[in-house]
């Protein structure tokens, strides 16, 4: 149903002929039923976690130089997840009239081609379409001297 500004609805009530208290009556009813709608849907916002994605197709991270995707997904979403959430969002593109045309083949392109709707409905959401460079540390304690 196509929503009517509230503006639009005043003016076509005076010129119906109704009475100012009436129509001041007819206004606030309007609004709690506009109010009751918007507070019916708003969701909760849902908790994110960060996730990378790293590329690495020999198996082996270290002395590599590694690139990946930065995502995020539900909180409450184990991360194992993650690829399966993400090779349903690029088959589910694969199968629409675009993803027919010009068909993902690799997790990289299905992040640069794929929309944010095919990623959502899984409940993914790609923050960096394009690889970035990821960093390793040797997690030793930044105060020590030397």
């Amino acid at each position: 149903m196509p929503k009517v500004d509230m503006d639009y609805v005043s003016v076509a009530i005076r010129r119906a002929d109704v009475d100012d208290k009436n129509h001041q009556r007819i206004i606030e009813e309007l609004n709690r039923i506009l109010m009751e709608e918007v507070e019916e849907e708003k969701k909760p916002q849902v908790k994110k976690q960060f996730c990378i994605l790293l590329s690495d197709p020999e198996g082996e991270l270290e002395g590599k130089d590694m690139v990946g995707w930065v995502l995020q997904i539900p909180e409450e979403t184990s991360p194992a997840t993650l690829q399966d959430s993400v090779k349903k969002a690029i088959y589910d593109f694969n199968q629409s009239p675009r993803g027919r045309r010009m068909p993902v083949k690799t997790f990289g392109e299905g992040f640069e081609i794929a929309t944010a709707k095919f990623f959502k409905e899984q409940e993914v959401w790609v923050k960096t379409k394009e690889p970035v460079l990821v960093l390793t540390t040797d997690n030793n304690s930044i105060l020590d001297e030397g």
